[in-house]
């Protein structure tokens, strides 16, 4: 059967999230720092309105762009909290989560052999996204000692003739890095420079700790060159109902939606009622759980330090990124002898792109009692491996 399958499936790999996160299944007592998937249930008020919406008869299909309430709330959010303005009639479609977003906006853009730069450590399906249309992903690190930003000297490096696209990513999956306005103004010289489309996954952008969050569609030239890509999975704690948006100007916005149409045709239903009302509604318990995970981040940073994994203070999305250099072990040993003899699971740094290299990810999104747990196994190990 292998005869069959293409040469693009063959060449992507399987998610190195998903493969500890299997493990981790499979086994008792195990604290889990591996999704990114937040620990809160999804509020009441949000399901409840889907639950009636449902015994209302609201299960059939809706338009293509997303129903039109809630586009017309997703554009008064952004120009309210971000003061980004799209047309929610031209410049707007409801997805099924980012994911599809991010899936739909690449083939929209790149044509085979098109040259895309991908700001790594990032999210594991950016690059294979790229590759199943036909581009060639080209990783730009972004590095610890620049706090994980995108640096412009980085970025020039790797521009060359074919590069068409930027892909970024902050708050950054996996590092919880955030770019300021004044990072952003240097990529946005290079990105009209060298006459390159922005791509800008945005689904932290709520849960920025330290600052507010920075659309680089606001920031000088790029509201023409930026697809905005976000969603409510993570801090409205929705990740199962799989809803997400992209906005882009229209030219763009309308070839994405032709590929909405023919693999997706729309979001599902329930999940835009659900979206609604949460948009409507659910600021205050959106808040309260951003204020939670900032308690979070901070006393796990603190724990982590003071074990002896260092680790930058992440300013935004949930996740922290230590370096396990000083174990002496690669990052996938790390990963898989601390899931083994501790029953604590994390990610590989590596599977985020070569700037992840030496690192793991942890998920803060969970109990401040498991956050301790995990800190004090993770101390048995390291103290058991430097014997």
């Amino acid at each position: 059967m292998r005869n069959f399958i293409s040469g693009r499936a063959s060449s992507i790999p399987p998610s190195g999230i998903r493969k500890f996160f299997d493990l981790a299944m499979n086994m008792e007592d195990v604290i889990s720092l591996g999704v990114g998937e937040p620990d809160f249930s999804t509020p009441w008020n949000i399901c409840e309105a889907s639950i009636y919406s449902i015994e209302q008869g609201g299960t059939s299909y809706t338009s293509n762009r997303g129903i039109q309430a809630l586009r017309d709330a997703i554009s008064h959010y952004l120009k309210e909290h971000y003061s980004l303005t799209y047309d929610p009639d031209r410049e707007m479609v409801i997805t099924t989560g980012v994911s599809e977003g991010l899936d739909i906006a690449v083939r929209a853009v790149v044509d085979p052999g098109d040259e895309v730069l991908v700001a790594e450590p990032s999210y594991v399906s950016y690059s294979p996204c790229v590759t199943l249309a036909g581009g060639v992903p080209v990783p730009v690190p972004c590095v610890e000692k620049d706090h994980f930003r995108l640096n412009p000297d980085r970025l020039m490096e790797k521009i060359g003739n074919k590069s068409k696209v930027l892909i970024i990513n902050f708050p950054n999956n996996p590092t919880g890095a955030v770019m300021r306005k004044e990072d952003i103004s240097a990529v946005a010289d290079i990105v009209t420079d060298h006459d390159l489309l922005l791509i800008s996954d945005e689904v932290y952008s709520e849960l920025t700790y330290d600052g507010d969050h920075v659309s680089p569609a606001t920031v000088g030239d790029l509201f023409e060159r930026t697809i905005t890509l976000n969603g409510f999975s993570k801090a409205y704690a929705m990740t199962g109902w799989r809803i997400g948006y992209l906005c882009a100007p229209q030219e763009i916005c309308d070839a994405a939606l032709k590929i909405h149409q023919y693999v997706m045709l729309c979001a599902p239903v329930m999940g835009q009622i659900a979206a609604l009302e949460g948009i409507r509604k659910g600021e205050e318990e959106k808040n309260r759980m951003v204020r939670e995970y900032r308690i979070r981040r901070n006393l796990f940073i603190e724990g982590l330090n003071r074990i002896g994994l260092a680790c930058h203070v992440p300013e935004g999305a949930f996740y922290a990124f230590p370096s396990v250099e000083k174990t002496g072990m690669s990052d996938i040993s790390f990963a898989e002898s601390l899931l083994l003899e501790e029953r604590v699971a994390v990610v590989p740094g590596s599977v985020f792109g070569s700037g992840g290299v030496g690192h793991v990810r942890c998920a803060y999104a969970v109990s401040r009692k498991n956050l301790a747990e995990a800190v004090k196994r993770m101390d048995w190990f390291i103290s058991a491996h430097s014997a």
